[in-house]
Formats: C-alpha cells, sequence, structure tokens
C-alpha cells in the first residue's frame, strides 16, 4: 500500500505517509476510499467566465456545485459542465441537483461523487452559462459554454474568480486543489468538454467525452442537408435557459439564428462551434466513448475528433453497438473500473499502465469486446471500390476497378427510409441503387471515415442524396429499442451513500434482435452544395453534378461469409429535410466511387446476387441530445 502516492505529474503535492489523512492511498494498482463521504465538504461558488453577454454590466458567473474529501491535503477535480442539471437530469434515471433550504447542494447526479470522493478527488458540477443558478446566456456550443468549463479549470489553478453568490458575494480561492482537473459528460456535457481541450488551458490532464460532438454543425446539418426536428442551436437553447438568459440574451439568439440558414449552408457561426479545427491545440488526455447506431450525435463527430488530435496527445476509444447510451449502462463494472484507472493516473499520477495498454476496445457482437493496440488499426489502407452494373437494374457489383460507362436511376417520393432502401438488395428499387462485393472468404474489417464521390443528374432543381455502407449477413445484434438497452428492476451500487444521495442504480440489459443486414455507416449531402458547403449552386436539371460526402465513422468487422454493400438514394425521410422538388435521380456509375479504409482483402464478385434479406432493423430514433 501506497500512502499519498508521489505523482509523475507537475504540480501534485508529495503527501507524508505518515499524514493522518493522506490525500490518497493506492493498494492493488488504484485508489483506496478513505474519506467519509458523509462528511466531504459541500459548497457552490460562482465562476466569473470574462464575458457579459447578457449584456448587465457585470460579468457572467457560472454556479459550481463542489463535494470533496474534508481532508487538509489538495486534491484533483472531476469537472461536469452540463445545462441538464435543473430540466432533463443527467443518466438513465434523469437525476437532478438538489439543495437544502440553505442552498447547500445535496444531490450530485451521477455516481462520480459517491466514486470518487472517498478515493480523493473532489467533483464539481457547473451550471452551463444562462442555465440553471448561471447568469449569462446559453449560445450552444459556443464561446460562453466553451468559457462555462475553462473558467473553472483556471479559478481552480488561481487565473479566474469565484464568488460566493451569483451577484456581489465575497470572492473564493480553490487552496484545496492540486489545479489537475479532468472533465467528463455525455451529449451536450461531452461536447464542452473538447471545446474546453481545444483552448488548451492548462490545467486539464484528460477529458472522458461520451456521446459527444465535436463540431455542432454535424449535429444540425450535413453536408448541406438539414436534419430534421434538429431545429437550430436558438431552438435548442431554448429549452434549458433561465429566466435571466430569456430575458437578456436577444442578441446571442439572433446571432444564433441568423447563422444558421435552414438550407444547411456552413456559416462563421457553425465555424466558430467547430472544435476539431482547433485540435492541435489538445493536450489533455482523451478517452473516448461512443455508440455506432447513435442517430443523435452522429459518429463522424468521434472520427474526425481523434483523427486532429496531436500524435502526442495519449489515447483510449470505446465503441459500442448501442446508441446514444453512457457506458454506465452497457458496461458498467468494467467501465468504472477502467475510468477509476484512467483518472488515477492521470490526475495523480499513479503508474498503473494504463496508458500502455489497447487503445481501442470494440463491442462485436452483442457484450463481446475486442481490443486493438491503436487507432486507426496498424494495416489499415483506403481503398476505393466502384459500383458495377450488373444483369439486374439498379442491382450490381462492387468492384476494385471501374466498369463499363453506365447508369442507373432511382426516384426520390419523399418517404424513402434506411429500412427501405437497403431491403430486397437481389431485387430493383425505384427508389434506390445497390452495389455489393462479392461473398467474403475472409473477415474484412471498416475502420475510419469512408467519403463517397457520386456523379448525379437531377431531374428538378433540388436533389439531396443519402448513401449507406451495409453488412449483409445473419447476425444477432442489439436492436433499436431503448437504443440497445433495456432497464431492470434490479440495482448495483457504486460507492458510498448520504443522506439524500444515493450510490445505487438500476441495472440494465440488452436488447437485441436477428437482422439480415445492418448500416455500418452512412452519410447525407444536399447535391446543391457539390462545389461549396458554405454557397449552394442552382442545379439545372438534366445536367450533371459530381459531389464527394462524407459517412460516418465506424468501426466494423463485416464477417467471412457476409457481403459489404453499397447503396445510394435520395433523401433520408427519417433524419434529413424533404428538398423542394423530388428528383428522379440518374448516378454515373464509372464516376461514381466510395473511398473506404480497410483492413483485409475485397472479393472479386462475379455475380451480385446474395442470400435472401427478410430481416431489416430499424433505426433508433434521435432525441435533441439528452433532452
Amino acid at each position: 500500500m501506497v500512502a499519498g502516492l508521489v505523482g509523475v505529474l507537475p504540480g501534485l503535492a508529495v503527501v507524508p505517509a505518515s499524514a493522518a489523512t493522506p490525500a490518497f492511498v493506492v493498494a492493488n494498482g488504484v485508489t483506496q476510499p478513505i474519506h467519509s463521504f458523509a462528511d466531504a465538504v459541500r459548497e457552490t461558488v460562482w465562476v466569473d467566465i470574462g464575458l457579459d453577454l447578457d449584456a448587465n454590466g457585470v460579468g457572467d458567473r457560472v454556479a459550481t456545485d463542489i463535494i470533496r474529501p474534508a481532508t487538509t491535503e489538495r486534491v484533483p477535480v472531476i469537472i461536469d459542465a452540463s445545462p441538464y442539471y435543473a430540466t432533463s437530469g443527467r443518466g438513465n434515471e434523469s437525476e437532478r441537483k438538489s439543495y437544502d433550504s440553505a442552498g447547500v447542494p445535496v444531490k450530485f447526479p451521477l455516481f462520480y461523487d459517491n466514486y470518487f470522493v472517498p478515493r480523493g478527488y473532489a467533483v464539481a458540477l457547473v451550471d452551463f452559462s444562462g442555465s440553471s443558478r448561471s447568469t449569462g446566456c446559453m449560445d450552444t456550443g459556443g464561446r460562453a459554454e466553451v468559457a462555462s468549463g475553462k473558467a473553472v479549470i483556471d479559478w481552480l489553478n488561481g487565473r479566474a474568480t469565484a464568488y460566493s453568490a451569483a451577484s456581489g458575494g465575497s470572492s473564493v480561492t480553490a487552496g484545496w486543489s492540486t489545479g489537475a482537473a479532468a472533465m467528463i459528460g455525455k451529449s451536450w456535457d461531452g461536447s464542452v468538454t473538447q471545446g474546453v481541450a481545444a483552448t488548451g488551458v492548462d490545467g486539464l490532464r484528460t477529458i472522458v467525452p461520451i456521446s459527444a460532438i465535436s463540431s455542432w454543425y454535424d449535429w444540425f446539418r450535413a453536408d448541406g442537408v438539414s436534419f430534421s426536428g434538429f431545429g437550430t442551436p436558438t431552438s435548442l437553447a431554448s429549452g434549458f435557459e433561465n429566466a435571466n438568459a430569456r430575458s437578456r440574451c436577444g442578441a446571442v439568439r439572433s446571432e444564433m439564428t441568423s447563422g444558421a440558414p435552414a438550407n444547411g449552408d456552413y456559416t462563421a457561426m457553425w465555424q466558430q462551434r467547430d472544435y476539431v479545427r482547433s485540435a492541435a491545440n489538445v493536450r489533455a488526455a482523451v478517452f473516448s466513448v461512443n455508440g455506432r447506431a447513435d442517430l443523435n450525435v452522429k459518429p463522424v463527430n468521434w472520427g474526425q475528433w481523434l483523427a486532429a488530435l496531436p500524435a502526442s496527445v495519449p489515447r483510449k476509444l470505446w465503441l459500442s453497438q448501442t446508441g446514444h447510451i453512457d457506458p454506465f449502462d452497457f458496461r458498467r463494472a468494467t467501465w468504472v473500473s477502467t475510468l477509476h484507472r484512467w483518472f488515477d493516473r492521470w490526475l495523480l499520477g499513479v503508474p498503473n499502465g494504463i496508458d500502455n495498454e489497447p487503445t481501442v476496445s470494440v463491442e462485436r457482437a452483442v457484450d463481446q469486446w475486442s481490443d486493438t493496440a491503436s487507432w486507426p488499426p496498424s494495416g489499415t489502407q483506403t481503398r476505393t471500390l466502384y459500383p458495377v452494373a450488373g444483369s439486374v437494374a439498379g442491382v450490381g457489383t462492387l468492384a476494385t476497378a471501374p466498369g463499363a460507362a453506365a447508369t442507373a436511376s432511382f426516384t426520390d417520393n419523399g418517404s424513402g427510409t434506411p429500412a427501405s432502401y437497403i431491403a430486397t438488395p437481389n431485387a430493383t428499387s425505384a427508389r434506390r441503387v445497390v452495389y455489393s462485393t462479392g461473398t467474403l472468404t475472409s473477415d474484412l474489417r471498416v475502420a475510419g471515415v469512408s467519403r463517397i464521390t457520386v456523379a448525379a443528374t437531377p431531374s428538378t432543381s433540388t436533389a439531396h442524396l443519402s448513401a449507406y455502407l451495409v453488412d449483409y449477413g445473419p447476425a444477432t445484434a442489439r436492436s433499436s429499442t431503448g437504443e440497445g438497452i433495456r432497464t431492470l428492476t434490479t440495482e448495483s451500487c457504486w460507492g458510498e451513500d448520504r443522506a439524500g444521495d444515493d450510490a445505487c442504480y438500476r441495472d440494465t440489459a440488452a436488447t437485441t434482435a436477428t437482422v439480415d443486414a445492418q448500416v455500418i455507416a452512412r452519410g447525407w449531402a444536399d447535391l446543391a452544395n457539390y462545389a461549396s458547403l458554405s454557397t449552394p449552386r442552382t442545379l439545372t436539371p438534366g445536367t450533371k453534378y459530381t459531389i464527394t460526402f462524407r459517412l460516418s465513422t465506424t468501426d466494423w468487422v463485416v464477417p467471412a461469409g457476409h457481403r459489404l454493400a453499397l447503396v445510394v438514394a435520395g433523401n433520408d425521410s427519417s433524419m434529413t429535410t424533404t428538398p423542394a422538388q423530388l428528383p428522379r435521380v440518374t448516378v454515373g456509375l464509372a464516376e461514381t466511387s466510395v473511398q473506404i479504409p480497410l483492413l483485409g482483402t475485397v472479393p472479386s464478385a462475379r455475380s451480385s446476387a446474395g442470400a435472401q434479406v427478410t430481416r431489416i432493423p430499424r433505426d433508433a430514433v434521435p432525441g435533441r441530445l439528452d433532452g
């Protein structure tokens, strides 16, 4: 057992082994629960974020509820900044903050405080600017929300000022903190961890973004099309603003509204909310957790974020088969132990070797995980595959070389969905075209972001496209019910209890379905943006246009005996807004291709025919982040 283990990171206090209550104790490679949770210090401070977006002449302040061990030694801090604490709550059980009659925080949502405070960590839950008990404005991923997290880290390191009240009050210092901080969060919360990390703020040692947005354009829009039901940054913020923000933040709302045109164009407003552009500044270790079937925060977000990080940044990636689900609800015991070791390593300097373990852990089958040393996996090469016409109209092979000049057509009737597009792949469909490899003789791994180039001739002046990589073959997979989980009646406990804040949560189990096809990557585009994402062109009916757009990030093994296919169709009515005039689209096959990061061999396809496909999975219906 090691008491007050000396960390390898600068700025960590050395705690003598003789101290009555050391900051932390390590045994069996992990910190131990040595601090009384019942006696933990609970307090609220309001941190000035250095902005005055509500234009009241006073700096905006974010409410920061803190729980920390009752020790004279300094401790690191785990931060979760969120807009949800007073509204939809956090976690599978929608926990909200609560306070006693004196305003002292009682309930801290999620298990972080119950588990980590006894082990020598503080937990700070921050209300976004303009939400709950904070002042200022909500700006949906913008500078105020990033400042809501960054300013707290600056305060922990003596570079910002906190107060004892939302207005007025006395200044409060963080003499109890080592200055080492982690940020964690799911969905909107996780998105801001990436925005803060991209500032390069000193003191942020690690972030744990879960189902997190890396570019807010890619939550609301996709290569020129708008996602239906997702609205605008203004409409999203409106559900979480407090009374002060609603009355004083009209200018901020106007800026967001004007910067989010309904036609899906990329603007300066979106650019400000693109954390990928500044990812070169990241110094914090990154533990990214995502769901392959997440249609809320689309998987393109995590792929482009990891790709943009400096090579020197330590990282870890988990990828489940679920939708928009927290790892606490799909891999609970392993998640808690892994997160524990991750925080011990990066906040306390415990040399537990987690940074030398495999980087990637992927759920290949339901509750069956496979680890890989690195991301992208070694040996991955981007291969270009081409649709080649077959004997059945609109059905052909996916080959390693282009075929003869040929065309295939489909008609967008405004109601097509992925389930309808990928059905009956051996037959002509008026709605889509489909091209598949031969039956695989060995596993083929798709790992990364694919891109498709389509030569398309529309019959109208407006046209939306969608494209899908599909694994055709029988499998048992997580279903769309509950986005891959169901909540049980039993509970398990993770940490310690105190009055008003228990550590027990309802258990979960996988929901499953037997299927014959699975979409492994998808993308959407407006053909009018073929030349520019910020400036659409007017389409001339009967004219051919070539557009390249992204498919979602994936790490998927198409097993031997299955086929990999490309499906190209019109608008996806389950996800994107319908074009003003529904077109018939003719695809120039020899000028169309898909670039796929692959590990394995693509077989030659002599025939496009394959096994019958009758069991088609339905996609989960995406929500508005966690709200």
